[in-house]
């Protein structure tokens, strides 16, 4: 756990920190991150980009194997890259994200079975049914099967539903129906017994959405599908003001007898076009200079304000968390998240807890104070 420390252990001489404990100091090193400080609380992951995943950058690979003990794999598992052919499959860096976690003692979170985007493009030109069930089919017992008794969990089934919390019209469900999500998590339990099974969307927090994504899991349910868990995405604006719809969520989806799972989590501070909210991948915009003000360095008022989102939400989290089993960054640190291409292109955004040179940022202070403080 994270350590308060009093003026006896250390003191500052010159601006400099100095101290005279050496069993204090060697717990202090020893706790400050943040697996460490929340062991006993949830897990913390980051989404690995394939330069993580090969150890390119051993200032990332430091980082990512001091402050995580949870991975999941940011593009590599997505079908069009995993299966870009009917009768190919490409392994080679997935193989390697598994080992990574294995040897790293991670989680390691398979990311994602069924998605209607980033599909290869074989599966776009389906048009049948039996042709599509099929795919399905072989697809999550090949991928799945291949990776049986190696992973914790699968986010199985990605974003299958609108806002308004009805089901997204995608090729699946044109092709397949409704039904077509519990075939998923049927053929995911069958390919890997051993793994958690959770279903994974945007703003699900938000009551409409929210709505939606519980009668689907009371369904699986009902139908005796085994469904572990469910997976609020948090692509989230430090102009949100969203906890309270937060909070609602996790209370309802725990009801369910499931476990909750932030597993996206990021906060952009650039403004987004006519507000947009969510993580819907094919809308982008045209940029302009006053969709990115923050190009050189985040004045210190974002960064306070970034800082106090991530402390308002983790407080949140430490009230719940005996309903929550992980909490994942999507990126490991600013330069590495998808928010500096999304949903404007070639912006400098600064959404996480580590900045382009992997120190850490206030916000990463004001979440462990907490810890230290409690």
């Amino acid at each position: 756990m994270h350590v308060k420390y009093t003026p006896k252990t250390w003191i500052k001489i010159a601006g400099i920190a100095i101290c005279f404990s050496q069993s204090s100091c060697v717990q202090k090193a020893e706790s400050s991150s943040l697996k460490n400080a929340f062991q006993n609380d949830f897990l913390i992951g980051a989404a690995l980009g394939t330069e993580h995943i090969l150890e390119k950058n051993q200032k990332a690979d430091a980082l990512i194997k001091r402050e995580f003990n949870s991975i999941t794999p940011e593009n590599i598992m997505k079908a069009e890259v995993i299966h870009p052919e009917a009768n190919k499959y490409d392994f080679n860096l997935s193989d390697k994200f598994v080992a990574y976690g294995q040897k790293n003692n991670m989680y390691v979170v398979g990311h994602t079975l069924i998605w209607h985007s980033q599909l290869p493009a074989f599966v776009n030109k389906i048009s049948t049914a039996d042709s599509l069930r099929m795919f399905m089919k072989e697809h999550i017992n090949t991928v799945a099967g291949r990776y049986s008794g190696k992973l914790n969990s699968w986010d199985v089934v990605n974003e299958a539903l609108n806002e308004d919390g009805t089901l997204r019209e995608s090729l699946f469900y044109k092709l397949l129906g409704e039904n077509y999500i519990k075939e998923a998590f049927d053929l995911a339990a069958k390919a890997d017994p051993q793994a958690a099974l959770y279903y994974n969307d945007y703003n699900i927090e938000q009551p409409a959405k929210r709505k939606g994504a519980i009668a689907l899991i009371k369904k699986l349910q009902a139908s005796g599908t085994k469904i572990d868990g469910v997976g609020i995405q948090g692509h989230w604006s430090i102009n949100d003001n969203n906890l309270k719809e937060v909070e609602d969520a996790i209370v309802e989806f725990s009801a369910l007898g499931i476990k909750v799972a932030f597993t996206e989590l990021d906060y952009t501070v650039l403004p987004n076009p006519w507000d947009l909210k969510g993580a819907e991948v094919n809308q982008n915009f045209e940029g302009n200079p006053a969709m990115n003000m923050y190009t050189e360095s985040l004045p210190d008022s974002v960064q306070n304000q970034l800082a106090k989102r991530y402390e308002d939400l983790f407080r949140l989290f430490l009230k719940h968390k005996d309903k929550i089993s992980r909490i994942t960054f999507w990126g490991v640190n600013d330069g590495h998240s998808w928010l500096n291409g999304w949903p404007i292109k070639n912006r400098t955004n600064y959404p996480l807890f580590f900045d382009r040179a992997y120190q850490p940022k206030k916000a990463y202070d004001a979440v462990l104070n907490l810890k230290s403080t409690n």
